[in-house]
């Protein structure tokens, strides 16, 4: 069996050392307080509740740092959860350090940086090309180290220029089917509409929102972005607006976070492209970490909906 968080199932012991993504503090149904820790390792993350929580618990046992902690896996409401039964602050003598416990993409960053590199050197457009070149320039050591989100996702390290390239090798495959469609607009699409996300988030670690990422969202920094490389680079013309419009449509609906829907061909295709590199991503993770004839954790963001692993595939 796979050794980490990830891979341990509903009834297992767990001993071993985690870190702490999020911590939250509430009060039980008895108005004594509690935490509610999202614990994590290289593997895939856990929820667990620290009962009786006391004050020093709260000051102690926050985001960033690694614990030792002793527990079992239960289920709730359709989702794996620890039960603590002993945790303490880990030690210099325990020899672990924050790097251990961060996922990672399945792929070096070098690969990530040279598909990144050969997309542009596909592009014909000058002006298409000159604005995504100089965003990745200016973003370069964020694009290749930031997750793609905070949850669900590509939500580990180099996880955004991973759902990049991936998206790219699928746009690749499609412009194959549909040579229609404006390759350039669609590469720059896909390199482009999640940049936002570098100032959105707060980093590779415990991943939350930045007070501008609450406020603005990474659809509309990414569309003001847009507009303000053109006029350093002295662009004009449709090809900026285009841009601008496939990123604020990508997400395709207003309840989904795009205030307009995809109304050229290439915002369109880029909106699917999305949704099914995100979906895969989810599936892929999720279904990795069960055994053949087993159903994973229900997954939020794929409607609540717990995934079979069909029994042949132990073949």
């Amino acid at each position: 069996m796979k050794k980490g968080i990830g891979y341990n199932s509903v009834g297992d012991t767990f001993d071993d050392f985690l870190l702490i993504k999020e911590s939250m503090k509430g009060v039980a149904s008895n108005g004594k307080p509690f935490l509610t820790l999202i614990l994590r390792d290289a593997t895939g993350e856990i929820e667990a509740k620290l009962w009786d929580a006391t004050k020093e618990d709260e000051s102690l046992f926050v985001p960033e740092q690694i614990i030792k902690v002793t527990g079992e896996i239960n289920q709730f409401r359709g989702k794996s959860q620890l039960k603590i039964l002993s945790l303490r602050p880990a030690q210099p003598t325990d020899g672990v350090q924050v790097s251990d416990f961060v996922e990672k993409a399945p792929v070096e960053m070098s690969y990530l940086s040279e598909k990144l590199t050969e997309a542009i050197f596909e592009m014909e457009n000058p002006k298409i090309q000159r604005l995504v070149r100089a965003f990745i320039k200016k973003y370069q050591e964020g694009l290749l180290t930031y997750p793609a989100a905070s949850k669900n996702h590509h939500e580990y390290a180099s996880g955004l220029a991973h759902h990049i390239v991936s998206m790219l090798q699928i746009g690749r495959e499609l412009h194959t089917l549909y040579p229609q469609l404006n390759k350039d607009l669609l590469y720059a699409g896909i390199i482009l509409h999640d940049l936002g996300k570098l100032k959105e988030l707060s980093g590779v670690v415990s991943t939350s929102y930045t007070l501008e990422g609450k406020l603005l969202g990474h659809i509309p920094i990414m569309v003001e972005e847009i507009g303000v490389m053109a006029g350093d680079l002295q662009i004009e013309g449709e090809e900026v607006l285009i841009l601008q419009h496939l990123v604020l449509s990508h997400h395709g609906k207003a309840e989904w976070g795009s205030p307009t829907p995809p109304l050229v061909r290439e915002a369109e295709l880029l909106h699917f492209i999305d949704l099914i590199d995100a979906k895969m991503n989810m599936l892929n993770r999720a279904l990795d970490k069960v055994k053949p004839g087993e159903f994973t954790d229900r997954l939020f963001a794929m409607d609540n909906r717990s995934f079979y692993k069909p029994l042949f595939e132990e073949n």
